[in-house]
């Protein structure tokens, strides 16, 4: 079972306030499938904190679920049981500072800014478009 922290009063809007924990649950399956991520999984919602459980076919896969979960307005922490049918080697997550920009990322964590695109890859579909983040948005950082 993993543990991820993410910023509360960051990320898409997908609920109101007022709307009961389900509601929660089901917004973010609905996300999970307009962004086409592969995996199946069932997800609860409790307070600012998402449960989501199930199967996913890479680790590439399962990191794109927990951030479509995470990125979300309200959501402080999502912890995850999530299978994966092929090992690989994890990514690490970034959590986007004001003035960050994915050139400045890639410096830190790869040392060459032209590697942005990596990241930019890395977090499709989410992302729309390199220039498109935000501060506390959380990125995946894959290995490379």
């Amino acid at each position: 079972m993993g543990f991820f922290d993410f910023v509360k009063d960051a990320g898409k809007k997908l609920w109101g306030d007022d709307e009961a924990p389900e509601t929660g649950a089901e917004a973010i399956e609905k996300e999970v499938a307009a962004l086409g991520l592969d995996g199946d999984v069932k997800v609860e919602v409790s307070g600012d904190t998402v449960k989501i459980a199930g199967a996913a076919p890479t680790q590439e896969a399962r990191e794109k679920l927990i951030l479509a979960a995470g990125n979300v307005l309200g959501v402080a922490k999502v912890e995850e049981e999530i299978a994966v049918a092929a090992s690989e080697p994890e990514a690490t997550f970034h959590t986007v500072e004001k003035g960050d920009t994915l050139w400045a990322i890639s410096e830190k964590a790869y040392g060459n800014g032209a590697k942005y695109e990596a990241i930019f890859e890395a977090n499709k579909p989410m992302l729309s478009h390199p220039d498109k983040i935000y501060p506390g948005q959380v990125l995946r950082i894959p290995a490379l």
